[in-house]
């Protein structure tokens, strides 16, 4: 089973990229992790993407294309894989509709985790993070004691890019970028929309139910 995962940032997608994976046995293939590894493995993509990296630039479409095509090329993704990342813009699924023709691959399936707007922004803002890498959540996971991490007794501190504003416009953008996307796996028949907004295990389940065992 190929699949492709969509979420705005806070809707879960990261906590159901690793139930999908569990559960039906598939190899995740998120953006930035094929990014430093085709770069660390110095792979033909992986060299031309340091070329525009370490530059300060941005990566060209056909580059990251490039990577994608040279990572789902791999045995591993031969038994199924998760894209979670890719593609973000009309052009980069047109072309992965090309890489899926050369590499004799189909996408079964393509996953959209929808949470309105403003319970985005809330459970964004209510993030608390520490410097030992733990998250909590002033609503939904609470640390025992306020303000201090579970794991290491640290002072829990708001990312910059976690105040309302910064999520409002966060969120905006990935509506403007994703809603074409959304209306292209429309047209091709193999979008599945899940509510988002429940707990995580329903949310699983649902998917689960729409896609299968």
């Amino acid at each position: 089973m190929n699949i492709i995962l969509f979420g705005a940032p806070g809707a879960g997608k990261g906590t159901q990229a690793v139930n999908l994976v569990k559960n039906y046995k598939l190899t995740h293939i998120s953006t930035g992790d094929m990014f430093r590894a085709a770069i660390a493995n110095h792979t033909p993509m992986g060299d031309l993407a340091n070329s525009y990296i370490s530059k300060g630039n941005l990566v060209p479409d056909e580059v990251t294309v490039g990577l994608v095509k040279e990572r789902l090329a791999q045995e591993d993704c031969k038994n199924g894989f998760i894209l979670d990342g890719f593609p973000r813009t009309l052009p980069q699924a047109e072309c992965l509709e090309d890489i899926c023709l050369e590499l004799n691959i189909k996408i079964d399936f393509v996953i959209d985790i929808e949470v309105d707007t403003s319970k985005l922004i809330d459970r964004i803002s209510g993030r608390r993070v520490c410097k030992c890498g733990a998250s909590y959540h002033i609503m939904f996971n609470k640390p025992k004691v306020e303000g201090k991490c579970d794991i290491c007794g640290q002072d829990l501190y708001i990312r910059k890019d976690d105040n309302k504003d910064s999520v409002a416009v966060r969120l905006d953008a990935y509506s403007n970028q994703t809603k074409p996307l959304i209306d292209f796996y429309k047209k091709i028949g193999n979008l599945v929309e899940i509510n988002g907004d429940q707990n995580i295990d329903d949310v699983f389940k649902e998917i689960v139910n729409k896609i299968g065992e």
